[in-house]
């Protein structure tokens, strides 16, 4: 219990100290808080930093720990997701996400192919879809992050990277669902099929009566902000519980209870329940996790043949991303320099990468190393947002698109007749 509890006041003020670091370097703190766990890792000193301060008789709790903040975090992710982002935009949303997907999981796919040869894997078409899924991932959150760091929340284009976010999101836990399936991560094949009985319960059935008790008890009735935050933390608990039992992971069914919980009329979970919630996981569970997730990264041995993987790996995945979104967003109209914002924010990919990367090798798909450069790409493609839209979209050319908005105007250049409608 001693060694426990000195890591995790190690595992806190580093994770502090790192997003500080990276705040103050205009990025967001989840590079920061995840390269600290990096340094901690076996990257420097031969591990002996590791095996000090996180000895392996506490790893499997701290992984534990981990593992539960992550299902509170998609728990919320699910939360956030809002129809009411495409609105007015559904149309331009769809197919930027759709070619922002497409092509790099196409090209990812390949790249599957090719990795093979250094990263035998036993499932061969379970590797190829999973490394075309994590070249396709955008992280919702983080992105949001962003936009709201750099004054974009309420512009046009940073409405619409929000509703392309959240329909990529949507597509991309789908697709990772396929791949744990395919994996057998749960050992029985055919609780796999109740996956699709359990999400029409859950939309169907589940949505519209949370929905309703919400209505009928807007300040949660009988029930106090205590007995309400038990009630979600039951209700997440079970319905992660449920996927890990059908064989897949268990955010799964935590992404899953965030989307069905009720958005109107809920007061006492949106005031007293959701804002402890959310800090309970940003400032406790989450830094255990990222902490958990750098110390898997061991860059130390990294040679020749390892860098030529990272360098196809970020050509795949950064080139893939920013070409897709940029090209479905000239073909809905966009005008050029908008265009390339979009891509540079859809080609974010922070907490979301790092969770579907920490489930790729939980399930046995991706091997260490692979791992390891697959954490450098995230981190890379997160970092370079913030770096390059400095110069692509000034802070004045966001005022003149937020005045162009407040004008009636449509700042993001679109010729279709229904761009009067609102953009963000």
């Amino acid at each position: 219990m001693l060694t426990l509890l000195l890591a995790l006041l190690v595992i806190f003020v580093a994770a502090q100290i790192g997003g500080a670091l990276a705040r103050r370097l205009g990025q967001p703190a989840v590079i920061g808080e995840i390269l600290a766990g990096i340094l901690l890792g076996p990257t420097l000193f031969n591990g002996a930093v590791t095996s000090a301060v996180f000895p392996t008789d506490v790893r499997p709790t701290l992984a534990t720990i981990a593992s539960v903040g992550v299902c509170v975090f998609m728990f919320l992710v699910g939360l956030h997701l809002d129809h009411r982002l495409l609105r007015g935009q559904s149309r331009i949303a769809t197919t930027v996400s759709l070619s922002a997907i497409a092509l790099p999981f196409g090209l990812g796919a390949l790249l599957a192919l090719y990795l093979l040869g250094n990263h035998p894997a036993e499932n061969r078409l379970a590797f190829v879809l999973f490394l075309a899924t994590a070249m396709s991932i955008t992280a919702f959150p983080v992105l949001a992050r962003i936009l709201a760091d750099r004054g974009l929340i309420d512009t046009p284009i940073g409405g619409l990277a929000l509703a392309c976010a959240a329909v990529d999101d949507v597509l991309a836990w789908s697709l990772l669902a396929v791949v744990a399936a395919l994996a057998d991560a749960g050992g029985d094949p055919w609780r796999v099929l109740l996956v699709i009985p359990f999400a029409a319960l859950m939309l169907k059935v589940v949505r519209p009566a949370l929905a309703r008790l919400a209505r009928r008890y807007p300040d949660g009735g009988l029930l106090s902000g205590t007995a309400v935050l038990v009630a979600v933390a039951a209700g997440l608990a079970a319905s992660a519980a449920a996927t890990e039992w059908m064989g897949l992971h268990a955010i799964f069914g935590a992404f899953l209870f965030g989307v069905v919980m009720p958005r109107e009329g809920a007061v006492a979970v949106r005031e007293r329940v959701l804002p402890l919630i959310e800090k309970i996981s940003t400032w406790v569970l989450l830094p255990v996790f990222f902490i958990v997730a750098g110390i898997k990264v061991n860059l130390s041995g990294l040679g020749g043949t390892a860098v030529g993987e990272l360098a196809l790996i970020l050509l795949v995945a950064i080139g893939g991303k920013c070409a897709g979104a940029f090209f479905g967003a000239r073909i809905s109209g966009v005008r050029p320099r908008h265009s390339l914002v979009l891509a540079l924010l859809i080609n974010t990919r922070g907490l979301t990468e790092l969770i579907v990367l920490t489930v790729g090798l939980q399930i046995g798909v991706l091997d260490q190393d692979l791992y390891s450069l697959m954490v450098v790409m995230a981190l890379v493609t997160t970092a370079m947002a913030g770096v390059f839209l400095r110069f692509v979209y000034p802070p004045e050319r966001v005022r003149e698109d937020i005045a162009a908005r407040d004008a009636d105007a449509d700042p993001l250049g679109r010729r279709d007749p229904e761009r009067k409608e609102p953009a963000s």
